[in-house]
């Protein structure tokens, strides 16, 4: 008699990283269920667009509610947990901070402690995040490096990182965090940056005589392929004992190299149709982020197989590919 197919629970299953996971868990045979604030009225976007939303059995799950997250975790009764919920905007952070740090903090606490308290062993992945290093003078951040935070949104992480570890420490829970440096698709909302850079560029090469509006574009940062990191958040959990890792590229580019990238794809100079203004900038802007993903790649056999120009490049060709208008440019396609 075949074994049952390993369950695992999704938590934040309708953003970019949740829906790539689902897809990638599916594919491992996994029956996967995943959650949202309003399992019933969410439309599920992102699992429509690969195709999965039939093979994900969802559930409403309030993090911040105790009562809600011990319900989803005894519907589901899950092998494994995967912790992406919560608000994921470093810049509207600022604007929400304490919606932030109750979101990702008691979101985080309570998923623990539900994990404590279940009848079965299971084991907890909670997404990390490189914001929680903050400004490391220009050195690659690693597994040991002290965290100083930034921002709102980069003090929840820490916060919830240290929780996961206190649990496993004091409780013996098998949880870990995946410390994610920048990691990109064309799931991205169209609120973060890189998403904001592909869209505007590709609808000025389709005609549109709009600008493109950016803050500082000399920050630099770790960018990655997302649906290469949600493989390794599974093989972190398919690890004999829980261990944190840096999941990241290891090459760093600043935001202006993105820029002059996706628009040197689409034939088009992007000095011709980029503006800088300091009203996008952020209160507390981390310059430069650098990663050393040594650890991954020898605890787990992980190394991204994509780096920031590849990415690039997918993200336009999805768009050209999902886009109302059509391909942008045809005759200056990303082959020039």
């Amino acid at each position: 008699m075949p074994e049952p197919a390993r369950r695992a629970l999704i938590c934040g299953v309708s953003g970019q990283d949740g829906s790539y996971l689902a897809q990638w868990l599916l594919e491992c045979g996994y029956e996967v269920w995943g959650t949202s604030r309003d399992a019933e009225g969410s439309a599920f976007g992102n699992l429509q667009k690969l195709g999965i939303r039939a093979q994900v059995r969802v559930l409403s799950m309030v993090p911040e509610d105790f009562r809600s997250v011990f319900v989803a975790l005894r519907a589901s009764r899950p092998d494994e947990v995967y912790y992406l919920a919560g608000q994921s905007s470093v810049g509207l952070s600022f604007e929400l901070p304490a919606e932030t740090l109750q979101s990702v903090v008691l979101g985080t606490l309570n998923m623990l402690e539900a994990c404590r308290l279940a009848d079965q062993p299971v084991r907890l992945y909670h997404a990390g995040s490189s914001e929680c290093f903050g400004d490391t003078g220009g050195e690659p951040a690693d597994e040991q490096t002290p965290f100083r935070p930034r921002s709102p949104y980069a003090v929840a992480k820490a916060s919830a990182y240290w929780l996961v570890h206190n649990y496993r420490e004091a409780y013996g829970l098998h949880a870990c965090s995946g410390i994610l440096f920048n990691h990109e698709s064309p799931l991205r909302p169209a609120r973060f940056v890189t998403q904001k850079i592909i869209s505007t560029a590709c609808r000025i090469a389709s005609g549109s005589p709009e600008r493109l509006q950016l803050g500082r574009i000399d920050i630099a940062r770790d960018w990655g392929w997302a649906p290469e990191y949600v493989r390794a958040m599974h093989r972190m959990l398919q690890h004999p004992r829980p261990v944190d890792l840096v999941i990241a590229t290891g090459q760093t580019h600043s935001l202006e190299s993105f820029v002059e990238t996706t628009f040197r794809l689409l034939g088009l100079n992007w000095h011709d149709h980029v503006d800088q203004t300091t009203a996008l900038s952020r209160p507390n802007e981390l310059l430069v982020s650098q990663a050393d993903p040594g650890l991954a790649a020898q605890t787990l056999g992980w190394k991204a197989e994509y780096g920031m120009p590849e990415v690039v490049s997918m993200m336009l060709e999805a768009w050209k590919r999902a886009s109302p208008i059509g391909s942008p440019g045809d005759a200056r396609s990303a082959a020039n």
